[in-house]
């Protein structure tokens, strides 16, 4: 059965403003469907288990069926579902609609999500990359909604990220643009082995992955740390895990965390000198607590000093950086949106 989750945010239908969207954020562990109004307004959001090895055909029946139910659960008429919006993990051709050689989806490679998605709700359905959409949903109704350009870094297992320019979503002329987590920031041979394969990128500095990996080095070289005593005791090491005894004065887990501050400033600075975006946000699992604790400000900090060291003084200057405000919601909320700027296009 679908899981629902309470929000205080969500909007009634008497005050909801018509045509309707639903968005549908793909992960590799739970499917979200939400429905949001043409303000881009929730109205209501649940999810399913994505499942990953019962195979593309049977996750594309229950997206097209979270659909139906989210509608349901919210009250709104089928009829008056514009388009829905579909945000699916990478690697993709957007135009297609089909994935090709998707890392966190084993088995899904070259699979046509967006048509059977489709056919099992049976509505016209707008595909995306997720990284994209949850950046969209930033510019849309989040933090970037009073900037003209944006780009969007989810920290978490991966770095992923979306570039909007405008009401373009940056996705490239091959459906890869946008992939900031791939910039190389070490050229050195013995450079960091990222996820992807290849060595020196950004995400192989400063994603949980490698937050975890760079702590665990630390502890076989001898660094002295709380951390010890936790996982003596059978404890998990964890991006978490570092940033509680961060906060309560690990000194090896506070150098961790504002290291990968710096790091994430040095591929931002290159980000900035490439686009020179309004706004440069930052979301995903590992914020360390964003604004709402000292350690996620100072982690934020860090990363401005970074930036205002490498980069021309008067875009540290302008440039925002800043946490996203969205959290989980952001991928539905953009997929949605950018199904609706698929409907007002036709």
């Amino acid at each position: 059965m679908p899981m629902a989750r309470d929000n205080n945010n969500f909007i009634s239908l008497e005050r909801a403003k018509k045509p309707f969207f639903i968005g549908v954020d793909l992960g590799g562990t739970n499917i979200k469907a939400g429905i949001v109004d043409d303000l881009g307004r929730p109205l209501a959001w649940l999810s399913v288990p994505t499942d990953v090895p019962k195979g593309p055909e049977d996750a594309s029946a229950r997206m097209g069926k979270a659909v139906l139910q989210v509608a349901e659960k919210a009250g709104v008429d089928i009829s008056n579902i514009a388009r829905v919006g579909l945000g699916s993990p990478g690697t993709m051709d957007i135009p297609a609609g089909k994935l090709l050689k998707p890392a966190n989806l084993k088995g899904w490679d070259y699979f046509p999500l967006r048509d059977r998605v489709s056919q099992h709700c049976g509505l016209p359905v707008t595909f995306a990359n997720d990284a994209n959409a949850a950046a969209y949903g930033e510019f849309w109704v989040g933090s970037g909604r009073d900037f003209h350009s944006m780009v969007l870094f989810t920290l978490g297992t991966g770095i992923g990220s979306g570039i909007i320019i405008g009401e373009l979503c940056l996705d490239g002329e091959h459906s890869h643009g946008g992939e900031c987590g791939h910039i190389i920031i070490n050229f050195s041979p013995d450079a960091r082995l990222c996820g992807c394969g290849q060595r020196g990128h950004l995400e192989a500095y400063t994603s949980a992955t490698a937050v975890v990996k760079r702590t665990r080095e630390a502890l076989d070289a001898g660094r002295s740390s709380s951390l010890t005593a936790d996982l003596n005791r059978g404890g998990e090491l964890t991006p978490k895990l570092v940033a509680e005894h961060a906060e309560n004065g690990d000194p090896l887990s506070l150098d961790i965390i504002m290291e990968t501050a710096r790091y994430l400033g040095v591929g931002i600075t290159n980000v900035m000198h490439t686009l020179d975006p309004n706004g440069i946000l930052l979301g995903g699992a590992m914020t360390f607590g964003g604004n709402e604790t000292q350690l996620g400000r100072d982690f934020l900090a860090e990363i401005k000093a970074e930036v205002k060291r490498r980069a021309y003084a008067i875009l540290a200057e302008k440039t925002v950086i800043d946490f996203a405000t969205l959290g989980g919601d952001a991928g539905y909320i953009g997929a949605a949106g950018l199904a609706r700027l698929e409907f007002l296009k036709k």
